[in-house]
């Protein structure tokens, strides 16, 4: 008795564009609500408690995703993603009910940790989905819009946050994800017909824990760091700094050992990937702080509701959309990616000299300029260095190279809010401090100011006191990017360096053996609507198509 194999999927255009639909939808739910709780923040920690552990919000869901983001990779090229990126939306969607209802401010946190389990994978899969449907070299115009969502959702994120706190319920911040959760399952369910696979090796489950356990050392330790409850000089900061160490060094030594490791150590032995990944890296830092620091000084320098100075982010979206979307279109066209990060470093450098000269006297119109330029350099390079990463590495590895590229990028986010945020908030504390002492106010009492300040009660101010609490802002602010200055110089060092390599005209499934792609599945599939004998057993016969070698197949 003999068994059949299964024929291999057909990757028409069409199928392709229904495929990117559910992925895009997935990829919005997960940058989305990295957002979309922050301008919401107030409101529910005012209903539920837990003022004081409002940061734990935040955390649980960077945390999760962060741990989960190595892991989806290498379970994706292992065990398929398919399933996985199903389990991810349901987890999502599931979690996202659970926080609407949430009774009790713990509960909230708990199913925040568990939509990070969600998200992370949306985030991975969706990219490395991409690379097994699309070919290298055709990728740029797929992954610039998916770039583009995060920075969509930076500016949508808030604003939606605020429009529902302001003229519904901040459970609505939760209650959108889950028709979309459910839409993008039920399209991911019918189109996403992506082979599963066995695993043939141990499942390097040591690796997975000590992973973990570093992730969610060097989080606690930036969160401790950057908390003036904690601060630098504590020694419980340093203890958690001190345990990511040893954690650190215990994974590397395991992933040397390991059968099959989450993260191979063979990666960085390849220098395509490891000059991308540094840039991601050195990206994270900056370009996360910067995102994290200006919305605050634009409330206060607007004098607007939250919800209302979330459209002063628009000309970043703007600018991100823009760069994002035609670098793509352009990198597909000339097969060439080094000029894009290259140019977006200095752009990116250009609009952080822009910023340091903010004051309280900036006109709002230059500010939506500077972020515009800002945008724009984040545009030609975020997608890019994840097209260079998988382009760098072989099919059977795509997922773990674009979630560890990925991982690396959220580590120096983590890094960069943490420290460059202490800088902002000490100088802040130290400025509004002489702003309420300087109108006569005592130690204590400016001290009480300082910690009540926020732009709901700026318009109820003094004026001489109003303009110096906006100058507080802008005078702490403007310096932070000079700090960060360094590591675009940094990424734009290593892109000169990045080498340019030509671009795989051939999609993941496809060199895999497992789908059949470009001019014949079109083919293939018509004959198959039109019932042409033989049409069939023609597709289950790829490996006669692909130019692999019979011995290497």
């Amino acid at each position: 008795m003999t068994t059949t194999a299964p024929a291999p999927m057909l990757l028409t255009q069409r199928r392709i564009w229904i495929i990117f639909a559910a992925l895009i939808a997935g990829m919005l739910l997960s940058s989305l609500d990295q957002t979309i709780v922050s301008t919401a923040m107030p409101t529910i920690v005012g209903q539920l408690g837990g003022v004081e552990h409002q940061v734990w919000v935040t955390t649980a869901y960077l945390l999760a995703t962060t741990i989960v983001m190595p892991i989806y990779g290498k379970f994706g090229d292992v065990l398929g993603r398919r399933n996985l990126f199903l389990l991810a939306i349901a987890l999502f969607t599931v979690a996202s009910i659970g926080c609407a209802f949430a009774g009790d401010f713990w509960m909230l946190v708990v199913f925040r940790a568990i939509q990070g389990l969600g998200g992370g994978g949306l985030i991975i899969l969706s990219q490395a989905i991409i690379a097994d449907i699309v070919p290298a070299s055709e990728r740029g115009k797929y992954l610039g819009p998916l770039g583009a969502v995060f920075g969509l959702s930076a500016v949508g994120g808030p604003l939606l946050g605020g429009l529902f706190v302001d003229h519904l319920t901040w459970q609505w911040a939760f209650y959108i994800n889950i028709p979309i959760g459910i839409a993008a399952f039920i399209v991911a369910w019918f189109t996403l017909r992506l082979p599963s696979k066995r695993a043939t090796k141990r499942i390097d489950i040591l690796g997975v824990v000590l992973l973990s356990i570093a992730t969610a050392a060097l989080i606690f330790f930036t969160d401790f760091g950057g908390d003036a409850a904690h601060g630098w000089s504590a020694p419980e900061t340093w203890a958690i700094g001190a345990a990511f160490v040893v954690a650190a060094a215990l994974f590397v030594w395991a992933e040397s050992r390991a059968e099959d490791p989450i993260i191979p150590l063979s990666l960085f032995r390849n220098p395509v990937f490891v000059n991308a990944t540094a840039i991601g890296l050195t990206l994270g830092l900056g370009m996360f702080a910067a995102i994290g620091f200006v919305p605050t000084f634009l409330q206060m320098s607007s004098g607007t509701s939250a919800a209302a100075s979330g459209l002063l982010m628009l000309p970043m979206m703007v600018g991100l959309l823009g760069t994002s979307i035609g670098s793509g279109i352009a990198i597909t066209k000339t097969g060439k990616y080094k000029l894009y990060p290259i140019v977006g470093t200095i752009v990116t450098g250009a609009a952080m000299v822009l910023m340091t000269t903010l004051s309280a006297q900036t006109p709002i119109w230059l500010i939506c300029t500077f972020l515009f330029v800002f945008g724009a350099g984040l545009g030609l390079i975020m997608q890019v260095v994840v097209l260079v990463v998988q382009n760098a590495v072989d099919a059977s590895m795509v997922g773990t190279a674009t979630s560890t590229n990925n991982y690396f990028r959220e580590v120096g986010a983590s890094l960069g809010v943490a420290v460059f945020g202490t800088i902002f908030t000490t100088r802040l504390s130290e400025n509004l401090n002489g702003v309420f002492t300087g109108a006569g106010a005592s130690a204590a009492d400016a001290a009480a100011a300082t910690a009540t300040v926020d732009p709901q009660v700026l318009d109820s101010l003094p004026a001489p006191i109003r303009d110096g609490v906006v100058a507080a802002y802008a005078d702490a602010l403007a310096p932070v990017f000079w700090y960060l200055l360094p590591f675009i110089a940094v990424a734009f060092l290593l892109s000169l360096l990045l080498k340019q390599v030509p671009l795989s005209d051939v999609a993941g499934l496809v060199a895999r053996g497992e789908a059949i792609g470009g001019a014949e599945a079109e083919e293939l599939e018509a004959l198959q609507r039109a019932g042409t004998p033989g049409a069939v057993a023609v597709a289950e016969r790829p490996q006669e198509r692909t130019g692999i070698p019979p011995a290497e197949r």
